[in-house]
């Protein structure tokens, strides 16, 4: 729980302060502050929202439709204190409802979340911006956290993966879409806004881009066909159904990554200036037909440990530094 009620005091002041600064469209998590005066003016599953990038604590994030979209890190959870208050799609927040907060996703969206420690999964409907504290990558409702088995240790090692067909309906249920709308945009192959590239690069003077590049004109689509509107019939089985899952649970690490490198020698030479804090190695991965190189201090016993580990980094200028699970 420590660590749980540190995220929502310090995502709190986080977007109160955001808000102050006046940066553009941050729907921090609910982790919102307006009290709901009438419940039942707030639509079942809110509105459809995507967001613009925004900034928090010198980091940018970059909200996007990306069905492809699947990442492993550690989870936290939220909910007392925030009942009642508006969710950053504007439905109304409950603890007890099978929610979560995420950085970039749209909202509504529906996603599978597993608990890679006792191999418990369950689906969750995507409703809110966040969290921004110590690299979590989802924040989930206290019901969630009670299924998933890590309400009272607070975080988990998590796997979330967006299901897209149920994504996909939900978006058109929020934008009362008619179905010949939502068949378009299945049909469509523009129909992912791809955001700014997970992978972020830590530049350095030795390695310039080549120059010369040119951005191809893409050519325009031509109208879809007009076809007779039909309603969307929604099905409620899109939404959460509570049901916990079961799969094998599997060896999984805990590391900061430091840095990621378009070059091994840039790599290498991070790894050997971090090494006195620990166990640093450099890892490759395959992205987007790329090649990067990973600069990693690990495997950590705890998140406790890897959440002072990734603090040391950023108090020395690795602002870029977050806490992976594999």
């Amino acid at each position: 729980m420590r660590f749980a009620k540190l995220h929502i005091i310090s995502g709190f002041f986080i977007a109160l302060a955001v808000g102050l600064a006046g940066c553009a469209e941050i729907e921090l998590a609910s982790h919102a502050t307006k009290q709901l005066g009438k419940p039942d003016t707030v639509k079942p599953v809110g509105r459809y929202k995507v967001g613009s990038p925004y900034q928090v604590k010198n980091l940018w994030y970059y909200p996007a439709v990306d069905y492809d979209y699947s990442e492993t890190g550690i989870a936290s959870w939220y909910g007392p204190g925030f009942d009642g208050k508006l969710t950053a799609n504007g439905e109304q927040y409950d603890q007890e409802a099978l929610t979560a907060a995420h950085r970039t996703l749209p909202m509504p969206s529906l996603i599978r979340v597993t608990n890679l420690g006792n191999g418990r999964s369950i689906k969750l409907r995507v409703n809110d911006r966040g969290p921004f504290s110590n690299s979590r990558i989802l924040d989930v409702s206290r019901r969630a956290a009670q299924l998933l088995g890590f309400e009272l240790a607070g975080t988990a090692k998590v796997r979330v993966e967006i299901l897209e067909e149920e994504s996909r309906q939900l978006a058109a249920l929020s934008q009362d879409k008619d179905l010949t709308a939502y068949k378009t945009e299945i049909a469509s192959s523009d129909t992912s806004t791809r955001g700014a590239p997970t992978e972020a690069v830590v530049a350095e003077p030795l390695d310039a881009p080549a120059a010369g590049g040119t951005v191809a004109q893409q050519p325009q689509s031509p109208p879809p066909p007009q076809i007779k509107a039909e309603p969307v019939a929604y099905n409620p089985a899109y939404n959460p159904d509570g049901v916990v899952t079961q799969i094998p649970v599997a060896e999984t690490g805990i590391f900061v990554q430091a840095g990621s490198f378009l070059q091994m020698h840039n790599a290498d030479r991070l790894r050997v200036k971090l090494s006195s804090l620990g166990t640093a190695q450099v890892a490759n991965a395959a992205v987007n037909q790329q090649t990067f190189y990973r600069v990693r201090l690990g495997p950590l016993t705890t998140v406790d440990e890897a959440d002072k580990l990734l603090q040391v980094l950023h108090d020395n200028g690795y602002t870029d530094a977050r806490v992976v699970v594999e």
